[in-house]
């Protein structure tokens, strides 16, 4: 069948499977170009198909020339109608990694329930005995607790007052104001359930009480704080507590494993474009005027650049992990500087439906979305005829 994008709002209803493997391998062609990481040997992602946790699996696999363990839920492809594009991403990632020889075992199912937790476990046993690393990056607006049956849901919400400001329709351009009212208490406790550190901690709390942690084992969870102008509606909104509560889970899960020598980390990230935060008021435009500041700068990254940075740099220098204040490894420094917010916060003043176009970066916004779902990528033929049918070949 010959693919096209098909949008509903902010999400891409199709995918491109030869696109999403271009996306893989020029991935893997960056970390390759950067040269070999000290780093974990045997690793599990857990949310491995897009963004973050796939720049993770790619940099520990073709980085360090480890065995990587994904867990993701994405949709298969079916007759006429394609996979999501984390089941093309996860697909073209283990063709890659045969290729080189490398393992590359995957599991589809929801992370969140005790049924995949134990398939982890028992694919670690059986293959690799331990793992050295653990990437926690899910990325879901619904959680199930397995231990009580209670579906929660996080919301998008300001605390206390409502949050009026600016946002960009990133399909027409046109910028508009938007109005959010405030959450409620419930609200916020639902939120925390869904986007806070509880699972990773129940994870961790799996992983090691069946022994299938290797001794200094490190895990690392991503977060995501942003400037002032952003700030009523994420970090000081429903999302930022349940980012909080992330945080301090990492201290939790590092006493957890003192007895075998284990770290937990949170790693704050840069904005980018996801799946996620396209939904989320405000970003994009913000995301339009950092993108056009740090490209003027020499300062921009995807997530490819940003992970491999964060191995390199960070996680497996040979020396101690750099962190803030707060325990948080900056991977947004560069996002932060005082030159950049200062840049962006003029830009953002003179933002308007007719300057964004000046002003910003909205075309490369909308080429990175649409590159999430593998459309617009360079070399690809979009009026060729292609099999929507690709399997994933270890999936369990």
């Amino acid at each position: 069948m010959i693919i096209e994008p098909r949008m509903r709002g902010f999400i891409c209803l199709t995918a491109h499977p030869v696109g999403c493997e271009q996306n893989v391998k020029n991935q893997i062609d960056y970390v390759k170009s950067k040269g070999i990481i000290n780093g974990a040997k045997k690793v599990l992602v857990i949310g491995a198909s897009t963004g973050f946790g796939l720049a993770s699996r790619i940099t520990s696999a073709f980085g360090s020339g480890a065995s990587t363990i994904g867990v993701f839920f994405e949709k298969p492809p079916m007759e006429g109608k394609t996979a999501s594009p984390g089941w093309y991403n996860s697909a073209a990632f283990e063709k890659f990694a045969s290729q080189e020889g490398l393992y590359a075992k995957s599991i589809n199912g929801d992370a969140f329930s005790n049924e995949v937790k134990q398939q982890v476990i028992d694919l670690i046993k059986q293959d690799l005995g331990q793992v050295d690393l653990v990437v926690y990056s899910l990325a879901s607006p619904v959680r199930t607790n397995p231990n009580d049956g209670i579906t929660y849901r996080s919301v998008l919400k300001p605390i206390g007052k409502t949050f009026t400001n600016k946002t960009v329709d990133f399909h027409t351009g046109k910028v508009s104001e938007i109005s959010i009212e405030p959450c409620k208490e419930e609200d916020i406790t639902n939120t925390i359930a869904v986007m806070g550190g509880e699972d990773w901690k129940m994870w961790m709390d799996a992983l090691n009480n069946a022994g299938v942690l290797a001794t200094n084992a490190v895990t690392v969870a991503y977060s995501y704080i942003g400037p002032e102008v952003t700030e009523a509606v994420y970090r000081k909104g429903t999302i930022g507590r349940a980012k909080d509560h992330l945080e301090a889970t990492a201290f939790e899960i590092t006493d957890a494993l003192q007895a075998i020598g284990g770290k937990a980390y949170v790693s704050v990230n840069k904005a980018l474009v996801t799946q996620a935060s396209s939904a989320i008021p405000v970003i994009p435009l913000y995301i339009s005027l950092l993108y056009k500041t740090m490209k003027e700068k020499g300062l921009h990254e995807g997530c490819i650049e940003q992970i491999q940075r964060l191995f390199s740099e960070r996680l497996y220098t040979g020396n101690a992990v750099p962190t803030d204040a707060n325990g948080r490894i900056r991977i947004d420094d560069w996002e932060m500087r005082d030159d950049v917010q200062e840049s962006v916060s003029k830009l953002w003043e003179q933002a308007s439906t007719e300057t964004l176009p000046t002003i910003g970066d909205l075309a490369g916004y909308r080429l990175d979305f649409l590159q999430l779902f593998g459309f617009d990528v360079p070399n690809v033929d979009y009026l060729a005829d292609v099999n929507e049918i690709i399997p994933i070949k270890s999936i369990i």
